[in-house]
């Protein structure tokens, strides 16, 4: 079918008509487009993940009615079709959005939001599983510089440390109760004791928690370094939540969260020394949440680097 050759003659509001109320605008474009993007794992390999991308220029004539929209989309649909995300190419992107948006603006941002799996072992077994990791990542030209940014979030179990020390001081007062007066107690009927409902009659109440992080990467990167911010995270919490999980596994889980006994102020400062460590992140924001089993609210702390003019503890790291 024929499509019909009348391009020539259809208006151009956007170009044609002045704003009916002038002034600029910060930003101006469009979120949650629907486009599958390339990404390389850790082994070399290419993925198509399905993301939802943002795009902004900003409006610096006041008396123009709007920006194109379509440039937009037609850039992002025809470089995401055959490059990979990477640094190069988010950089590649804005400026090709301001070359198309010349003496309309002088800023542009992108964002990219998409899924990241990563095949996990089990702690003890030789089963795997998958786990998925939610990531942003974005790139800013302002004032003809480029900063880039990396925003993800990683699953966590959390031990309450006051909780823990309360159910101990339960079962050594049952044990004291239960063997009142024995003197003759040997190792045998402790042990038998404790595999008892007795034995451990009060748990630590624990919880799944998360920590968002929000980094600002340093000028020279060529990938994104999304394994290795997922791996210094859960390296320095040390309870990640699991994938496949038998008996021996879940054991094991047992054992780390009994280790590593958590308020979300400790999961803070265990983030903010891991993120510090890093010399490609220039700058971060974390935000660490225990969704509570004792109460109906979370609790929560907020970390960040503490750089001049950089990421203050009010920032968010949620999707746009």
């Amino acid at each position: 079918m024929n499509k019909p050759n009348n391009v020539s003659v259809m208006p151009d509001i956007a170009n044609e008509v002045s704003a009916k109320v002038a002034g600029t605008l910060d930003w101006v474009g469009m979120n949650e487009i629907e486009m599958p993007v390339r990404v390389e794992t850790a082994e070399g390999d290419i993925i198509h993940c399905p993301a939802r991308i943002t795009a902004f220029v900003n409006l610096a004539d006041p008396d123009v009615q709007g920006i194109h929209m379509s440039r937009l989309y037609l850039h992002l649909d025809q470089m995401l079709a055959h490059q990979t995300v990477t640094p190069e190419t988010l950089k590649a992107l804005v400026k090709t959005f301001l070359e198309s948006h010349q003496g309309l603006s002088d800023q542009a941002m992108l964002r990219i939001d998409f899924d990241y799996l990563i095949r996990r072992p089990a702690l003890v077994s030789d089963n795997s599983g998958w786990r998925r990791y939610p990531v942003s990542v974005i790139g800013q030209m302002k004032d003809q510089i480029f900063s880039l940014e990396m925003s993800l979030q990683v699953l966590y179990s959390s031990t309450c440390p006051c909780s823990a020390a309360l159910a101990r001081q339960l079962i050594q007062q049952q044990f004291e109760h239960d063997f009142a007066g024995n003197t003759t107690l040997n190792r045998t009927t402790v042990s038998d004791w404790l595999r008892t409902e007795e034995g451990i009659m009060a748990t630590p109440h624990s919880q799944r928690s998360s920590t968002d992080m929000r980094v600002r990467l340093i000028d020279d990167l060529s990938a994104f370094p999304l394994v290795d911010l997922i791996d210094l995270a859960e390296d320095a919490l040390q309870t990640p939540v699991q994938t496949a999980v038998k008996r021996e596994d879940e054991q094991a889980f047992a054992r780390l969260n009994g280790a590593n006994l958590m308020f979300c102020e400790d999961a803070g400062r265990r983030i903010k020394q891991a993120l510090n460590s890093d010399q490609r992140i220039a700058d971060f924001w974390a935000r660490c949440q225990h969704f509570e089993s004792l109460h109906p609210h979370n609790a929560v702390s907020v970390v960040t680097k503490g750089v001049s003019g950089g990421f203050a503890p009010i920032d968010r790291c949620h999707r746009q």
